[in-house]
């Protein structure tokens, strides 16, 4: 929704071809970077985020036993962008904002219930073939293709784009609750280390809008599922973490398989690759979905140059762009997210605590750093790549 959001405001037509019929509302990202902010405002969507989202100015890293370690307020980056902080608000609730746009669009044609099986290209066009959910075949076919199909992408298969990297071994359980964490100091976005259990908590609107939490966890390969998904076992998980817990209640339980993986090239001629499609992470520091309305943006950009001008190299420069960053930012600093919540080492784990504080209490350091996690200083690389 957000390459057709982007294209169509550049008067760009596009078919939108959904498997699904309406936006998965399961949990999933909710966070929101300055950048992708910034992106989203020409349209409106940003406002939508706003009125139905929660402002998140700071967020924490904090220690299981000994409690707040370093608290990073995101408004030392009002010189950089218009909006320094988070925006917490639901994944399917952005798709709903942003496809009311683009239906609304007479350049837009959106076709839900319907999945690709087939894609293939010539010099001039790419052609797909789709299976409905009636048992109906149909062909459509358009001047490009992008592949927005996430993870398993059927697109990137199709082009036999190798998926590289790993999956770790653990998967991460997502337990959403109604326990205000922030009674206790947490800010709406937090990370808490811990070498046998981490933990991330983070609040969203709920649909009240009066807020829930999620909280995420890393589990041992040899954990059972159903064990993993009993809602009893995940509220005895949480009171393990915060006994205060008891309090609330259980209302989603979730298990994720996580994955560090790039493909080793976003364009296939006319084929081209978005978000999951042609990248996947670890959701710590919330980066995943964010990144992919990036691509989504910056592929508009180059596909409607590469249109005006008849010439692909704009589409080469999107994908060295890109997957540059992806391997060098999104990747490197999702790893290094993960690798610092689990530090087994005590004498590390000491170091990367004071090095956070350092961090934190100095102006033009937790700048920088900001910049980093905030992802303004991957855009503005990618922006020098040529």
């Amino acid at each position: 929704m957000a390459a057709a959001l982007f294209l169509t405001q550049r008067g760009i037509p596009v078919t939108v071809i959904e498997r699904s019929v309406e936006p998965h509302a399961d949990p999933r990202a909710a966070t929101y970077h300055p950048p992708t902010l910034e992106m989203l405002a020409p349209s409106g969507v940003t406002d939508d985020l706003h009125s139905n989202g929660l402002i998140a100015p700071r967020w924490q890293f904090r220690d299981r036993r000994e409690g707040l370690v370093a608290e990073f307020d995101l408004g030392i980056l009002a010189g950089d962008t218009p909006y320094p902080y988070r925006l917490q608000c639901e994944q399917h609730k952005l798709v709903e904002m942003m496809e009311r746009r683009v239906a609304s669009s007479p350049l837009a044609t959106i076709i839900h219930g319907t999945a690709v099986d087939e894609v293939a290209q010539d010099e001039s066009s790419v052609r797909v073939r789709v299976a409905r959910t009636d048992g109906r075949s149909e062909c459509f076919s358009g001047s490009y293709l992008i592949g927005a199909d996430g993870g398993r992408s059927l697109v990137r298969k199709s082009q036999h784009i190798e998926f590289k990297g790993f999956t770790w071994p653990e998967r991460f359980l997502v337990i959403t609750t109604t326990f205000d964490f922030e009674s206790l100091g947490y800010a709406y976005s937090s990370y808490t280390m811990d070498p046998v259990e981490w933990a991330a908590t983070f609040k969203v609107p709920g649909d009240d809008g009066r807020g829930i939490w999620r909280c995420v966890f890393p589990t041992r390969p040899d954990e059972n599922e159903a064990d993993l998904l009993d809602r009893s076992r995940a509220a005895a998980r949480l009171a393990e973490f915060v006994p205060e817990s008891v309090s609330g209640r259980v209302l989603h339980v979730n298990l994720y398989a996580v994955h560090q993986r790039v493909a080793a090239t976003y364009r296939k001629g006319r084929v081209l690759l978005v978000g999951d499609a042609a990248h996947i992470n670890n959701p710590l520091g919330g980066m995943g979905l964010n990144f992919g309305i990036h691509d989504a943006h910056s592929l508009a950009g180059h596909l409607i140059r590469a249109i005006e001008n008849g010439d692909s190299a704009p589409l080469d420069r999107y994908d060295r762009q890109r997957r540059t960053v992806a391997e060098r930012y999104l990747q490197a600093q999702t790893i290094a997210n993960k690798e610092l919540l689990e530090e087994s080492d005590a004498g590390r784990r000491t170091a990367r605590q004071r090095e956070m504080r350092a961090i934190a209490a100095d102006p033009e350091r937790a700048r920088q750093y900001l910049l980093r996690t905030a992802m303004i200083e991957g855009l503005r690389a990618a922006a020098s790549i040529e």
